[in-house]
C-alpha cells in the first residue's frame, strides 16, 4: 500500500462532514440530522455531539458557546435520520442556556445542555502547551513511513488509513505497540480543507473531532486500544469547555491523559491548543472500556 490519498476524495469526506453539520429545521426547535453512509454499525459519538451543538447555535444569537455537557444513552442507527429537540432552558442578561435531546424512534439517545455568554473582558491565565514535535514533522495520514505503518497493528492502521475528515497526527506511534506505557497521548489535528469562517461552523467541527482518540487514551496504561476486538468501548458522557475563538482548518494540539480507570470505565481528559500555544478548550470524557475476553 503507497500511503498516497486522494486530495479530492478527502475534500469529500470534509464536505460531508460540513453537509450532515447542516441540519434542516422542522420546526422552531426541531432539527432533523443524518448519518454519513460509512458502513458503521452505529452513529460516531462526535457526530451527535456536533450535531447537537448545530441545534443549539441555531437558537441564539449574538453569544459563543463556551461549554457542553453531554451524555449518550442508546446507540445510534446510522440508517435513521436523528431528530434534535431544543429546550430553550434561559435567556439571560449574560448567559444562554439551551438542553438538547437527539431523538430515533421515538427515544432520546442523547441528551445534552450547552451554556453562551456575551463577549466580555476579565481575568485571563492559561496552562503551557506541552513540548511536542510540530505537525510538519510527523507523517500524516497522507503518507505514513512504511517503517511506522510495519510496526501498527492491522486494525490501528486501517484507522489512519481511512478517509476521514479531520486529519490526524499522532505525536507518540510506540503507543500502539502493546507496551504499558504513562497514560498520556498528543496529537496534532484539523479539518483537512478550508472551513466557512462562520465561527459556529469551526465550534462544531472541534466538538466532532474531541470524540475521535479521547477515550483511548484510557487504555494506554494496560497497552491495550480501542481497536482491539476483545475491547468493548463506547463514550459515556462527554463535557467541552470552549475557551478563546479558534478554526478548526488550522492545526490544533490535542493533549489527552487519563488519571483513572476502574469499573469497566475509563476516564480522560483533554486540553487543546494552538500552534502558538494558546489553550482555546479543555474536554472530559468517561467511557465504558470492557475487555471482552473477560467475559468468557
Amino acid at each position: 500500500m503507497s500511503g498516497q490519498k486522494n486530495p479530492e476524495a478527502q475534500s469529500t469526506a470534509l464536505d460531508d462532514l460540513v453537509a450532515i453539520l447542516d441540519l434542516e429545521q422542522l420546526e422552531r426547535n426541531l432539527f432533523r440530522g443524518r448519518s454519513p453512509r460509512t458502513g458503521w454499525q452505529r452513529v460516531f459519538g462526535g457526530q451527535v455531539i456536533g450535531q447537537a451543538l448545530v441545534a443549539a447555535c441555531r437558537t441564539v444569537e449574538g453569544r459563543r458557546p463556551h461549554s457542553l455537557h453531554a451524555y449518550f444513552l442508546l446507540p445510534g442507527a446510522p440508517d435513521i435520520p436523528i431528530i434534535y429537540e431544543v429546550d430553550r432552558m434561559r435567556d439571560g442578561r449574560s448567559f444562554t442556556t439551551r438542553r438538547v435531546t437527539a431523538i430515533q424512534n421515538g427515544q432520546p439517545i442523547f441528551t445534552m445542555a450547552a451554556s453562551f455568554q456575551i463577549d466580555e473582558p476579565g481575568f485571563d491565565h492559561a496552562a503551557a502547551m506541552p513540548d511536542v514535535p510540530m505537525p510538519e514533522t510527523l507523517a500524516g495520514t497522507g503518507g505514513f513511513a512504511p517503517e511506522m505503518l510495519a510496526r501498527m497493528p492491522e486494525t490501528v492502521r486501517r484507522y489512519f488509513e481511512r478517509e476521514r475528515p479531520i486529519d490526524l497526527r499522532p505525536v507518540e506511534f510506540d503507543r500502539y505497540d502493546g507496551t504499558p506505557r504513562p497514560p498520556r497521548f498528543h496529537v496534532w489535528m484539523k479539518a483537512k480543507a478550508r472551513l466557512p469562517d462562520d465561527p459556529v461552523i469551526h465550534n462544531c467541527v472541534l466538538a466532532y473531532a474531541s470524540d475521535l482518540t479521547l477515550l483511548d487514551s484510557s487504555l494506554i496504561a494496560h497497552g491495550r486500544t480501542v481497536f482491539d476486538r476483545a475491547i468493548r468501548a463506547a463514550s459515556l458522557d462527554h463535557a467541552l469547555w470552549l475557551h478563546r475563538p479558534l478554526r478548526a482548518d488550522e492545526w490544533l494540539l490535542y493533549a489527552q491523559d487519563s488519571p483513572n480507570a476502574s469499573g469497566a470505565r475509563g476516564f480522560s481528559r483533554g486540553a487543546i491548543y494552538t500552534r502558538e500555544g494558546r489553550l482555546v478548550a479543555s474536554v472530559a470524557q468517561e467511557g465504558l472500556v470492557r475487555d471482552a475476553g473477560r467475559e468468557a
